[in-house]
């Protein structure tokens, strides 16, 4: 048995709901890349231990992690979910309602760098970012996120060890790049507290200071 088949099968066994997000992200001809239901237990506890009450989510895809989330949520907590394509925010709210979650969430579709200069400009704060969409805006959506956020805030971002070519120094391809710069970014930068871990494709979690 795989590592993961161990975490999965002991922390986080997916129930029928989120099952069912799986099969409609077929049915619907959607990309199968949500996050492993190990990394979505992961989000759920980081929703929970952090408090947050506002999250504010890069790529909604099907809903199956914003359904880890908003399961996170307080009753009046709210999940706002930016989805550059409307077919997948339609599927992602069909399964939230499935879920029985809609009354949480709120779908922005269109161009998510967009979306967030909206969202600053109307001054909407957030205590949660979960980022995980195109590999090359990931530096501007934690800019974005620096903008919209107070002290004490979490950013998550997936995908940031890239099937593990992240480290393979002769791997140049350029959503390895963008995700290296973005990791030294994060690493790096005085407004953030930052550690990668390596579960699922890697999670970063940045506190904001």
């Amino acid at each position: 048995m795989k590592t993961s088949d161990y975490i999965q099968n002991l922390f986080a066994e997916e129930d029928d709901v989120l099952k069912d997000v799986i099969t409609s992200l077929k049915e619907n001809g959607l990309p199968e890349i949500s996050v492993p239901s190990e990394a979505g237990k992961f989000l759920y506890l980081l929703v929970k231990i952090a408090g947050a009450k506002n999250i504010l989510e890069v790529g909604a895809l099907g809903g199956y992690s914003g359904i880890w989330m908003a399961r996170g949520l307080p009753e009046d907590g709210r999940l706002t979910s930016l989805e550059l394509e409307s077919e997948h925010a339609k599927v992602a709210e069909t399964n939230m309602k499935k879920a029985g979650l809609d009354h949480k969430v709120t779908y922005r579709v269109g161009d998510a760098v967009e979306s967030f200069t909206d969202l600053v400009a109307d001054g909407e704060t957030y205590d949660f970012f979960f980022i995980d969409a195109d590999k090359e805006n990931y530096r501007a959506y934690i800019e974005s996120a620096l903008l919209c956020t107070e002290p004490g805030a979490l950013i998550v971002a997936d995908n940031v060890l890239w099937g593990g070519k992240v480290v393979d120094e002769g791997n140049d391809e350029e959503n390895t790049r963008f995700l290296r710069e973005f990791n030294k970014f994060a690493a790096k930068d005085p407004r953030l507290e930052s550690i990668l871990v390596p579960i699922g494709d890697g999670v970063l979690v940045s506190r904001v200071k």
